[in-house]
């Protein structure tokens, strides 16, 4: 067994005697169950941790991780973590949190082959065809790139927006907003982007639903 393995088993121990010493009932509320107000959609980066970022204790937060926090409207696993949120969590808030220097939106900048995740990148890649003059007017790689970064998680945000499953939840009054933030790996600081929805009125009226 590896000294890593063993250090993340004892720091559980340590983990469970910490919260206890503070509140003994702490795991017995846990398992009662849960009503977070948050969805975070996230980028699986080791390097941002969703609960630690906002300061957050466990059941504030439900999460979805996956390369480069993307939306994808085919994306099973995705909408099923939306869907229970939204409709079963009820919850008020959906964050959609990228991160400056991810390396999902850097590949999809480029050309090289990586493997499977190319798949998966060809949806970054068809936001910088959307986003092209703006991006290559911008002479300074890393501000190019720190652009795309944001311009990924606002196309995240209107995907979500157009889901049905978010619609409906306006349509019967629910409330719910959605955000956009980017998280800075060098300063641990978010920026709220200002791309925020809380009703389907600021979508083009193609993608506004009728239930």
């Amino acid at each position: 067994m590896s000294d890593f393995y063993k250090k993340i088993l004892e720091n559980n121990k340590k983990w469970v005697e910490e919260k206890l010493q503070i509140n003994p009932d702490f795991f017995n509320n846990l398992a009662a169950g849960q009503t977070p107000p948050l969805l975070w959609i996230g980028c699986s980066d080791s390097r941002v941790p969703a609960n630690e970022i906002i300061g957050a204790e466990p059941g504030e937060v439900f999460v979805h991780r996956n390369i480069a926090n993307m939306v994808v409207h085919s994306d099973m696993n995705m909408l099923s973590v939306l869907d229970y949120a939204v409709n079963v969590l009820k919850v008020k808030h959906v964050i959609v949190c990228g991160h400056y220097g991810c390396g999902g939106v850097k590949a999809a900048m480029g050309n090289s082959s990586i493997g499977i995740i190319d798949n998966w990148i060809r949806h970054i890649k068809n936001e910088y065809r959307l986003h092209q003059n703006e991006l290559n007017a911008i002479t300074d790689e890393k501000e190019r790139f720190n652009r795309f970064v944001e311009l990924n998680v606002k196309e995240q945000v209107f995907n979500l927006a157009k889901t049905s499953i978010v619609q409906n939840a306006w349509k019967v009054g629910q409330e719910l907003s959605i955000h956009g933030w980017v998280y800075g790996l060098n300063s641990g600081y978010v920026t709220d982007l200002g791309y925020n929805f809380s009703c389907d009125k600021d979508l083009d009226s193609v993608f506004q639903l009728e239930f």
